[in-house]
């Protein structure tokens, strides 16, 4: 399997609209290919292996395409960042830019991402299909609706809901505490007033009232399955694991008891199934699952990565949000599970975001500072020393924007050099897959020195609570963690069910390694609160909810909502 071939298949961005034009704007001016032809030509996939959905969409059919064999996989190559600003990092942008610039080496590579949620795309966020000249398309299915299967989460996420109240209603045969039902409801949109509600108001005919409340579908212990599931036999297991609630004598209730996993994964049948769309040079992308980093795992779905690795020589993947929680997870929780692990990890950055993370207002980053710049480099400085600690050394990418300074390029590559890495000024926002030839030569060259040697952070056999407080101490570098009555009380009753050997996941702001998401750069000695912890029986981990973190987002002030529309002709504006 060669990696350095020099034949290129990419096509030119040289008739795209100049850098600058809103990403919406660039994306439909390309004409996409057909993916039924893409998938022949470039996957080596028949049509009967794909389920088209329009001309330029479709999902694998997993049923044709058949299983997949580890010792055919190609190298896998995580991408992650340094802690995220309003500046920007691009993350996102970079992935669709290094597999543009792989297969302009000729490398036969493809992307894997994640679904964009609808509360992002309407709030502040945006969508979340790339940018400039490193996008994914059709960019506006990708970011609205795709191909159902966030619907499909959230439907069987709320009929397992309405199971539950039924059951209560008529009878409760298994017993359920309905002051211990942790069962909530969600949606796929940011909406506040609904993070804290009451239910089976009005009467004996319309249920029993409790307190209850909606999460946002990402972070539904559904979507966690649904990207976590080997195929659909591990799905229906691991729906039936998922526990709902408890009896008056503390036993746990599953969706087993209420025997209600099947019809849970008829509605996840197809969404089980990859996505596959293009970016815009007509490389191939698989978009499939979308849980959040800061409040679950944040990673793609491992039937899109296995499938990806059995088609592809290198394929390129993303973890959401900071190397110390997405990254993290990635390793600690998808790598455990799947046995998968990254051959090489990326680690974006920007001049923008390490000015700002080294005290400079968003107002000023056009000002070229290097005394900001260097404050900022200890944010740099920690995510690459925390990958080590993986076993992992990082190609930086330093995502170029319009207005960084040629000094200030040089002053992160000098710092990465006394670090011991590698720093690579990337361009492909401006210019596509041939603004990101370096960096992906960086990668193959990191790829041909050998494999690491990829170490999780801890243990199965560590107990939860020294699960939390080794990442606590050795990613975020906190001095303490200060657990809640109610999270000691959760971690201890995890731990006798038999549930601590689980790996941790953190749920807290990703704006700051602490839970003080304005304390930005490289803090220490913090203490990280654990308010709350919640058991993922079924999608094989344990939530440690820390800080403020609301697993509903609000809407900002100013949401994106209100500059969007349809023009004459039915297109979609405002769509950043």
């Amino acid at each position: 399997m060669s990696l350095t071939s020099s034949e290129s298949t990419a096509v030119t961005t040289a008739t795209l609209p100049p850098p600058g034009t809103p990403d919406i704007e660039i994306a439909r001016a390309v004409q996409p290919q057909s993916i039924l032809l893409l998938a022949q030509q470039r996957l080596g996939l028949a049509a009967d292996s794909l389920i088209p959905f329009g001309h330029y969409k479709a999902k694998l059919d997993t049923r044709h395409v058949g299983p997949v064999d580890p010792a055919s996989f190609g190298r896998l190559v995580l991408v992650t960042a340094i802690t995220p600003t309003p500046a920007g990092e691009g993350k996102t942008t970079t992935s669709v830019g290094l597999n543009d610039g792989f297969n302009q080496l000729g490398v036969r590579s493809s992307v894997c991402l994640r679904e964009p949620s609808l509360g992002p795309c309407f709030g502040m966020k945006g969508g979340a299909a790339g940018g400039g000249r490193a996008q994914v398309i059709p960019m506006e299915d990708i970011n609205l609706h795709f191909n159902g299967d966030f619907h499909a989460i959230t439907a069987a996420h709320n009929l397992l809901a309405s199971i539950l109240d039924n059951h209560i209603h008529w009878g409760n045969e298994a017993g359920l505490d309905p002051r211990h039902v942790y069962w909530r409801r969600v949606l796929d949109l940011n909406d506040r007033a609904l993070r804290n509600t009451i239910v089976g108001l009005g009467g004996g005919a319309h249920g029993l009232p409790r307190e209850t409340g909606f999460d946002i579908t990402v972070a539904s212990e559904i979507m966690a399955i649904l990207c976590m599931a080997d195929d659909l036999t591990d799905l229906r297991q691991r729906l039936g694991r998922i526990i709902v609630g408890r009896r008056h004598d503390h036993t746990p209730v599953t969706v087993s008891d209420l025997g209600v996993e099947g019809a849970l994964a008829i509605l996840l049948r197809d969404a089980l199934q990859p996505n596959l769309v293009q970016s815009l040079e007509h490389n191939p992308v698989f978009i499939h699952g979308g849980p959040f980093a800061n409040i679950a795992h944040g990673c793609n779905s491992v039937m899109a990565t296995r499938y990806a690795l059995s088609l592809n020589d290198v394929v390129v993947t993303e973890a959401g949000f900071g190397a110390d929680l997405g990254a993290e997870k990635f390793i600690d929780i998808k790598c455990r599970q799947s046995g998968l692990a990254p051959d090489a990890v990326v680690l974006v950055c920007t001049v923008r975001a390490l000015k700002m993370q080294g005290g400079m207002r968003k107002v000023e980053l056009a000002r070229p500072d290097l005394t900001a710049l260097h404050e900022g480099a200890a944010n740099l400085e920690r995510h690459i020393l925390n990958l080590r600690q993986f076993g992992l050394t990082p190609v930086v990418s330093i995502n170029r924007f319009p207005t960084d300074a040629e000094e200030e390029l040089i002053a992160i590559q000098a710092i990465c050099r006394e670090l011991g890495v590698n720093a690579v000024v990337a361009n492909h926002w401006a210019l596509g897959g041939a603004g990101a030839t370096d960096l992906a030569q960086a990668v193959l060259d990191q790829l041909a020195a050998g494999t690491p040697e990829v170490q999780p952070l801890y243990p199965d056999h560590w107990t939860l609570v020294e699960k939390i407080e080794t990442i606590a101490s050795r990613l975020y570098h906190a001095g303490d963690v200060a657990f809640s009555a109610d999270a000691r009380r959760q971690l201890e009753e995890y731990q006798q069910l038999g549930f601590g050997h689980l790996p941790v996941c953190i749920a807290k702001t990703q704006y700051s390694f602490s839970a003080d998401p304005k304390l930005r750069g490289a803090p220490s000695g913090h203490t990280l609160p654990v308010r709350e912890v919640r058991l993922s029986a079924g999608a094989g981990f344990v939530v440690a909810v820390c800080g403020d973190i609301m697993t509903m987002p609000g809407l900002p002030r100013h949401p994106a909502a209100l500059d969007m529309g349809l023009n004459a002709e039915g297109d979609v504006y405002g769509l950043v």
